[in-house]
């Protein structure tokens, strides 16, 4: 039993590392600013981190069958670390599309085993609020890393100077213990079907489970969360800039608002979903979000428009968990390939900045909220699918 809250304690911090990818969201509003790029170039680096997910998430579900989920966490958080160590060198065009891209990979890694690994250390229960106290850890990076940008580029830190890179320093130490810990404890895990066939056979046995409607659904479905969650930690800054005249500065509290409200749903939503019917919950969360994009796209004072931002953190908070576990459950006996599949919906976060960039750069803010109210239209229609 003490081991076992051990292994549970490790994992969890895993997930506090798994959200240092939503540093990439204020981290290029400030990239944009000291490099003077458009919204359309600025958000290639939002989209390039999630472009990997696309190509390495099934890869690392058949990795997992050939080394195990532990191995393939620790190899993440490695990659992760890399990623980390760039930035404090300088902040280049090519060093920051490596650190991004880096950091894409990393997670890709991590989200895809990472997940996974919680069913070894946590025996029973309910899968969905297990993943979603998880994601309530990982949002806790999250929404504490615009603050840590904030603090860098307005205090004086001697060792960078007024820069809001360290935040990427600060992250680094957290990566390295994280890796230290999970290295160091044993978990044991189940040995699956799919180890023993071929690499090429695991491929396409996992593609094929894309013909599996829930699957394929639950996959668009992460999709629409992914894009919704990287492009309200982009545009909300923005939003606030074009329609307050707030400075940057200000501006990137809007991005602590939304985690802040997203870290609240996913503590409540582990209490909700034991207490709840799964679907009534996703009701309730997704109304929240058509909500928000209301707010913010015909919302022209400040509070309308943080009630927007709030609306869409808490509403968006428990989508990924639902939809990973209702696929996750449906086909219980292939767990490592349909976790690849289901992380491999994160490319979502690559389409919806780049299509939201063109539109803001064509008519304001206003368009890029556009983009992603077709992500909620979708879930509306993902609702009678979810168990």
């Amino acid at each position: 039993m003490k081991s076992n809250k051990i292994a549970i304690i490790s994992v969890m911090f895993c997930f506090f590392a798994m959200g240092f990818v939503d540093l990439v969201g204020i981290a290029s509003n400030y990239v944009k600013a000291d490099l003077q790029l458009s919204d359309s170039v600025a958000n290639i680096f939002p989209s390039l981190v999630f472009f990997w997910f696309l190509i390495f998430s099934v890869p690392t579900g058949v990795l997992m069958n050939k080394i195990g989920r532990k191995k393939t966490v620790l190899l993440s958080l490695v990659v992760t670390v890399l990623a980390l160590i760039l930035p404090l060198f300088g902040e280049t065009f090519p060093i920051m599309l490596t650190a991004f891209s880096l950091l894409g990979i990393g997670n890709a890694l991590m989200q895809t085993s990472l997940n996974p690994l919680v069913t070894c250390v946590m025996k029973g229960g309910n899968l969905a609020s297990t993943l979603t106290f998880g994601q309530f850890i990982k949002a806790i990076a999250s929404f504490i890393a615009p603050y840590l940008a904030m603090w860098g580029a307005t205090a004086i830190i001697p060792s960078f100077g007024y820069d809001w890179r360290i935040l990427f320093a600060i992250f680094l130490v957290i990566g390295i213990l994280a890796t230290a810990v999970l290295a160091s404890i044993e978990i044991e895990e189940p040995k699956t079907e799919a180890s023993d066939a071929g690499v090429g056979t695991q491929f396409v046995n996992a593609f094929k489970l894309l013909g599996t409607p829930i699957v394929l659904l639950s996959f668009l479905g992460i999709m629409c969360h992914v894009g919704i969650d990287v492009g309200t930690n982009t545009t909300a800054p923005k939003i606030l800039m074009e329609r307050m005249g707030m400075t940057l500065n200000d501006a990137a509290f809007a991005t602590s608002l939304y985690f802040i409200f997203r870290t609240i749903g996913c503590f409540t939503g582990s209490f909700f979903l034991r207490v709840l019917k799964t679907r009534t919950f996703f009701i309730i969360s997704t109304i929240c979000m058509a909500l928000s994009m209301i707010c913010m796209y015909i919302g022209q004072e400040q509070w309308i428009l943080y009630a927007g931002i709030a609306l869409v953190g808490y509403g968006n908070s428990n989508i990924f968990s639902m939809c990973f576990a209702n696929a996750l459950q449906a086909v219980p006996e292939k767990q490592n390939e349909v976790s690849g599949l289901m992380i491999m919906g994160l490319f979502g976060g690559t389409l919806f900045p780049l299509a939201m960039g063109v539109a803001s750069d064509a008519m304001g803010q206003a368009g890029a909220v556009l983009c992603m109210a077709v992500g909620v239209i979708y879930l509306f229609t993902y609702i009678p699918k979810v168990k």
